[in-house]
């Protein structure tokens, strides 16, 4: 049985494979779904609910497979798209969580920022910490935070945005975007931690518009079973043109 080389869901969403191997399936994450545990279901956009749903409904995608599990070991922010890795048996999942754990995977993000850096390159180590005030947003916070570090790279400058590369060494919840706020440019449509600007791309139907600026570009990681380097990488041609790049 031929496998499809991509996902459709049920409201019509494809989902393209970027990557599978016996263990796992890597998949470009559309932007404005949320990454929550299968039984959290006061959302039509959970995406981890929709693959699982797929697969105990015996969707095509699935069952020429033969996937019984699929499982997400990293998270990308709801509006965040790209590389999302997904073990496919339970077996294979702490190998694979303890490669993110433990910093042995080299992620790196492109983002559209509001601005033009002084700098072409800098390092951020700014620690983060929860809003007590505020669920679900971040803050600097020196004392009480986490430690946190993110390389920074401008690739291109156009007019008053610039493309950069960020490759987070560490794996702190919305670390890239605080870490560019707090350096002067946020990321283009943030609605947390900068300005938000005009939609490049109007939104389609049910679908909601993809407007944060950050695109999970690349995972890299040596393979547990197989003793080789895995490197995914996720198109960047279609984000770049959207945001004048």
């Amino acid at each position: 049985m031929a496998r499809p080389k991509a996902i459709e869901l049920p409201d019509g969403t494809i989902i393209p494979i970027l990557y599978e191997d016996r263990a796992v399936l890597a998949i470009d994450k559309p932007a404005g779904w949320i990454l929550a545990p299968e039984s959290w279901d006061r959302t039509s956009r959970n995406l981890h609910l929709a693959l699982i749903s797929g697969v105990k409904g015996g969707d095509f995608w699935a069952r020429s497979r033969n996937l019984k599990f699929l499982r997400f070991v990293h998270r990308l922010d709801a509006d965040t798209s790209g590389v999302l890795l997904l073990v496919k048996n339970p077996g294979a999942a702490p190998a694979y969580s303890r490669l993110f754990a433990t910093r042995r995977v080299e992620k790196i993000y492109l983002a559209v920022v509001q601005g033009v850096p002084k700098q072409q390159n800098w390092v951020c180590r700014l620690k983060l910490a929860s809003r007590r005030d505020e669920v679900g947003r971040m803050k600097t916070d020196r004392r009480r935070g986490k430690e946190a570090e993110t390389l920074f790279r401008v690739l291109q400058t156009n007019r008053d945005r610039a493309l950069i590369e960020a490759r987070p060494l560490t794996g702190r919840t919305h670390q890239i975007r605080v870490h560019l706020a707090e350096s002067g440019h946020p990321v283009l449509g943030d609605v947390l931690y900068g300005p938000v600007s005009d939609n490049p791309q109007p939104a389609t139907g049910n679908r909601p518009p993809a407007s944060l600026a950050l695109r999970a570009v690349s995972l890299a990681y040596h393979d547990p079973f197989h003793k080789r380097t895995i490197r995914i990488d996720a198109p960047v041609t279609e984000f770049c043109q959207r945001f004048g790049f």
